[in-house]
């Protein structure tokens, strides 16, 4: 019997985004035969829970490849006793657990009491792959932040117990998904919607050995205790911050697991990524070239449109159109994508709009359907003034001019420019 790799991944953003797709794929591919269970507390409490499931459910289903099955613990306080143990076997049985958005507050408070943290905890010493990003990653040191409490309510920053999961494994580190998110525009959302100045506070409260690890958006970090080593994988960077001080790593790059234990210990060795994964690691996703916004696939695919209408192909602008149709579907399941998705269809009603304008008016290049008339009739003029008769060149260059066809007389011949309209 094949004994399971033992694998903590901890992601800051787009968990079920295209740029997860092939972080997932070689989780599940490391185990097998999977076995995989949503543990869908985090955003049990929102009114949307059953459509946040089915879409987390469809992500793996197309994208990943894998049925994932959600575990029915949305809320565990005061749920039937049968459903609650049937969501607790599968999690038993899991070898392939992920949880995500939500609230971390709301997860912790549903899970106090119970034997979720112990079989998480087990699930990674005995053999498996937990996946915790955004809400259940802010959950896996030994402290949590509270979130929407400091940022939507207004309250004085202060620290949450949190599961102490990587505690327990040894690493010292209280987790800050979203660690780059800039969605303040002209305020400060660093580090969860914290800020720098809110961050400080908080760290003046942790005790040495404890230090932030902070995971940047659509930017994961696969712990194998089996290889004692961490990798960074996605678009943006893993930062270990210790006492204000910050050592940033790059997609691509091998932490050592001695150095996540002990971030003050300086002679750990860092693997680089590869020259070609270091410079792709900013500009595309893990799926190779994929922008790692929906934002920003929009604005690609509205580039295409734009050159295809100036080339006048309508083919590669309709293509650009379903492209981005697909582009949509396919972030539909990303949880965290705030305004991009209103960016993104409106974008595509724009391009729509576009099109039928150009249905109106034809995209064919006009010059090109009038060249050969105008051409023939240049053709003319250029005998009439050969024989000096002006008068008659006048009015064939008059002629054309009322129908829009410039002729210019240059030293090096007759050119013509079409005014379109």
């Amino acid at each position: 019997m094949t004994s399971l790799p033992r694998i903590l991944t901890i992601m800051g953003s787009g968990e079920t985004a295209p740029t997860m797709v092939k972080v997932h794929r070689e989780l599940v591919g490391r185990l097998g035969s999977t076995s995989a269970v949503l543990l869908d507390t985090p955003y049990g409490f929102q009114e949307n829970a059953p459509e946040l499931a089915s879409r987390a459910v469809e992500y793996f289903k197309t994208s990943v490849n894998v049925t994932i099955t959600p575990a029915g613990l949305g809320r565990i306080d005061g749920a039937d006793p049968v459903t609650l143990q049937r969501g607790l076997n599968s999690l038993t049985d899991a070898n392939y657990v992920f949880a995500g958005p939500g609230s971390p507050t709301y997860a912790l408070r549903q899970w106090k009491d119970t034997t979720i943290p112990d079989l998480l905890h087990a699930k990674i010493r005995a053999g498996g792959v937990v996946t915790f990003a955004s809400a259940a990653a802010l959950t896996l040191g030994s402290r949590t932040v509270p979130v929407y409490e400091i940022y939507k309510c207004g309250e004085e920053p202060y620290w949450l117990d949190g599961l102490n999961l990587l505690g327990d494994l040894g690493i010292p580190a209280v987790v800050i998904p979203h660690y780059n998110n800039a969605e303040g525009g002209h305020h400060d959302t660093r580090f969860c919607y914290l800020g720098e100045r809110r961050l400080v506070a908080l760290e003046a409260e942790l005790d040495t050995p404890e230090y932030v690890l902070g995971v940047d958006e659509h930017t994961g970090l696969v712990i194998d205790f089996d290889a004692t080593a961490a990798r960074v994988v996605g678009n943006g960077v893993v930062t270990l911050r210790v006492d204000g001080a910050s050592r940033t790593f790059a997609s691509g790059e091998t932490i050592p697991l001695a150095l996540l234990q002990d971030p003050r210990d300086g002679a750990s060795a860092v693997t680089p990524p590869p020259a070609a994964t270091a410079a792709a690691s900013t500009t595309t996703n893990a799926e190779g070239g994929t922008p790692d916004s929906l934002r920003g696939t929009a604005e690609a695919r509205k580039a295409e449109f734009d050159a295809a209408l100036a080339a006048h192909d309508s083919s590669a602008a309709t293509r650009a159109v379903l492209d981005l149709e697909a582009d949509i579907r396919r972030w539909s399941a990303d949880t965290v994508t705030g305004t991009d998705g209103d960016f993104a269809r409106d974008t595509f009603r724009g391009m729509i709009l576009k099109l039928g304008e150009a249905a109106s008016s034809g995209l064919a290049d006009p010059r090109a359907t009038v060249a050969p008339y105008v051409e023939a009739i240049l053709e003319i003029r250029k005998v009439v003034r050969a024989e000096k008769r002006y008068d008659l060149s006048d009015i064939i260059r008059d002629a054309l001019a009322r129908a829009k066809v410039e002729v210019r007389d240059t030293p090096a011949g007759v050119e013509w420019v079409l005014q379109v309209p």
